[in-house]
């Protein structure tokens, strides 16, 4: 165990991250979105579930056991007291979800739903699918990278060599890091890692699978360790990385269009676009025709509120396509 310079904040701290982490222990997790594929033209997937809460149940045990993320289930119910909601209050799980516009092969991972994408080949005779997970990403000043890549790389139980910037970090808050972090439950790479061609980058799992929806690592991509697993035995080496920043995002399902909004990145938003813009901008570009029918009111709400829920804004013609 790495020692520390205790402080009365720093113990606070930790008796709530121990809380969290104890309380997503507990909870019995489900399998991770599977979800197959819409038709050509359309990219919306799944559905949203509205779950009463259980006693002594926080916001995090229901997001983990329908694999969602802490920012994701927080911002889809403001309302709600994350860690004491009230026994038998109706919590939204975001669970449908607009395709980001990408090409739909290997990994996409979009930050600004703190979420990725995973497309596997299809299976002769089987329609496609996409896997879809919730992820922890860089916090601000150790922003994860946009860009194409690959996966470079597969390890189990990896050993963690902590960069020199990171150690110095650690180092300057009195929490110094060993050169070496051997596997087990001190590693913060959890079981299982990919390693990106990006150098430094990996997606990997976590030994604080609290932090999973939240802004907490220093670059890397990290999962459920649940899902790491499932990920990691899917993925193979050579994969397609795809990482994009896409906080509005509109798709088309049964000729309904659907509109979805989350919460920006300050270091990733363009000052000279306001929200509203991009959301027209980014309706207008996901059908080819004009739409007869535009809720325009709800697509504002949707804007404003940043609840990243797919939200129905709009009717289209039949056969309209992205």
């Amino acid at each position: 165990m790495f020692k520390s310079k205790i402080t009365p904040l720093i113990i606070i701290v930790n008796f709530y991250v121990t809380i969290i982490a104890i309380s997503l222990l507990l909870t019995t997790a489900v399998s991770a979105a599977t979800l197959v594929l819409p038709s050509s033209g359309e990219s919306v997937v799944g559905r949203n579930l509205i779950v009463p809460a259980k006693a002594s149940e926080t916001l995090l045990d229901i997001a983990r056991r329908y694999d969602v993320g802490y920012s994701e289930i927080k911002a889809a119910n403001p309302n709600i007291d994350p860690w004491l909601p009230k026994e038998g209050s109706p919590v939204v799980v975001p669970t449908q979800y607009v395709l980001p516009q990408a090409p739909r092969r290997g990994i996409v991972i979009n930050l600004a739903e703190m979420r990725l994408y995973y497309f596997p080949e299809s299976q002769p005779g089987q329609p496609g699918v996409v896997v879809t997970h919730p992820i922890g990403i860089g916090r601000e000043g150790w922003s994860t990278p946009l860009g194409k890549t690959s996966v470079i790389s597969k390890k189990k139980n990896p050993t963690w060599i902590p960069p020199e910037s990171i150690r110095a970090e650690h180092e300057a808050n009195g929490d110094p890091l060993p050169k070496v972090v051997p596997p087990g439950s001190d590693n913060p790479l959890g079981k299982f890692a990919l390693r990106l061609g990006m150098p430094g980058y990996l997606i990997h799992g976590t030994n604080r699978p609290w932090g999973v929806g939240m802004r907490v690592s220093h670059g890397c991509i990290r999962l459920y360790p649940e899902d790491i697993a499932s990920l990691f035995a899917q993925v193979k080496v050579g994969a397609s990385v795809n990482i994009v920043y896409q906080p509005f995002k509109a798709g088309i399902k049964d000729a309904v269009l659907y509109l979805e909004a989350h919460v920006p990145l300050p270091e990733l938003e363009s000052p000279e676009q306001g929200g509203l813009t991009k959301m027209v901008a980014t309706i207008v570009a996901a059908t080819e025709k004009p739409i007869p029918e535009m809720y325009w009111e709800a697509a504002k709400r949707v804007a404003d509120e940043r609840t990243g829920v797919a939200t129905q804004v709009g009717k289209i013609e039949a056969g309209d396509t992205l």
